[in-house]
């Protein structure tokens, strides 16, 4: 060997001695055969307490080592190698390494199995950064859900001739806050109301922002006397100069109870359902347009469906989590809605709204259900 040649096998030696990351070879079998300095100053491990004496996974904490053997383990015998994989190195002293480890399983020229190769770094500092993220994802998580709380928990008006009920059901609970919400509100003190159900594309805090715009902006735009037509074409403006909602769908409504009279207009949203005796559930197909924002400053008013209704007559307003389903056209979930609505909707508003939701949960792809029942006096 030249002078050279020892140079560079010293600096080689050195190189994985002092590596800036962990250094581990084992056997077929997980048996430390060689480490390297680094990893004994990180984890007070001595070489001598590690080198054929003791496995890998020995070091590794007891959820640690289960991840090992019925994933690492596979993904090494079968690909050769596994990258980036999260564990938590017990040091000499009890406390723990946030690792990320790689590791390459090297074969002989017959393919037999050699020795395994692994490269431990010191995940510390990522581990603190993640661990801030959550943190902070879990107060966004909170605001949102008090945001969104905040809008759906007032008072429901109340009359003689009125009976009003809610169900609203989040995909997930205790994780993002979803999009969609409701409002009902008096326009005239006993005589109409207003209904709302919308549905903001997103989820998250800046979804109940956006819901809560929306709400506040609608009661405004009611309160001057606008119809429903142009009080959403009043909403588009208001979306577009806020850059709020945008493509989000609105079903609003106004229902006087004394005349028994229903004003309604859809953007983008699914169709009113109207439950009355006699006859068998039906949509309200009038008044419908694109969701929000769509049409820009070219269009003018929006359309608007109004009818009379029966004495008794049910007025069901929801959101596409209710029809839509992955796995059928939407028009299955539509006709299921009228079957249950056909079953359910004749009697109290309260147990309409209940079964209806139960009737047409998806299990298996739950989305955010609202629903929105408005009952008249027979």
């Amino acid at each position: 060997m030249t002078a050279g040649d020892e140079i560079l096998a010293d600096s080689a030696e050195d190189l994985f001695e002092h590596a800036p990351c962990g250094y581990l070879f084992t056997d077929p079998e997980g048996t430390i055969v060689k480490v390297n300095a680094t990893f004994e100053r990180w984890t007070g491990h001595a070489r001598e307490s590690l080198v054929a004496r003791r496995r890998f996974t020995d070091l590794l904490t007891a959820g640690g080592r289960i991840y090992h053997e019925t994933h690492v383990a596979p993904l090494l015998h079968m690909q050769g190698s596994a990258q980036q994989i999260a564990v938590d190195v017990v040091r000499a002293d009890g406390s723990r390494l946030p690792a990320l480890v790689n590791s390459v399983l090297h074969r002989d020229e017959a393919g037999r199995p050699r020795v395994i190769r692994t490269t431990v770094f010191d995940a510390t500092d990522r581990r603190r950064y993640e661990e801030e993220l959550l943190v902070a994802r879990r107060r966004e998580q909170e605001i949102a859900q008090r945001l969104q709380a905040s809008l759906l928990s007032g008072a429901l008006p109340e009359a003689a001739g009125l009976e009003l009920e809610v169900a609203y059901r989040p995909a997930v609970r205790g994780l993002d806050v979803g999009g969609d919400w409701y409002d009902a509100f008096w326009l005239e003190e006993g005589e109409t109301v207003g209904l709302v159900v919308g549905d903001v594309v997103g989820r998250g805090i800046e979804a109940a922002a956006a819901m809560g715009q929306l709400r506040s902006a609608i009661r405004a735009l009611a309160l001057t006397g606008l119809a429903p037509g142009a009080l959403l074409s009043a909403l588009d403006g208001y979306a577009r100069r806020h850059a709020v909602g945008g493509t989000a769908t609105v079903v609003y409504a106004e229902l006087a109870l004394r005349e028994r009279r229903l004003r309604f207009a859809c953007a983008g949203h699914p169709p009113p359902a109207v439950v009355e005796a006699g006859a068998r559930p039906a949509f309200a197909w009038d008044g419908r347009s694109l969701p929000l924002d769509v049409y820009g400053s070219a269009r003018g008013s929006r359309p608007e469906g109004e009818r009379d209704l029966a004495p008794g007559a049910t007025v069901v307003l929801y959101t596409d989590g209710l029809v839509e389903r992955r796995t059928a056209p939407l028009d299955v979930g539509l006709e299921r809605l009228l079957g249950s609505l056909d079953t359910h909707g004749r009697g109290p508003a309260r147990v309409l709204a209940d079964r209806v939701t139960r009737d047409l949960r998806d299990a298996e792809h739950p989305d955010d259900v609202c629903l929105l029942a408005a009952r008249l006096a027979v």
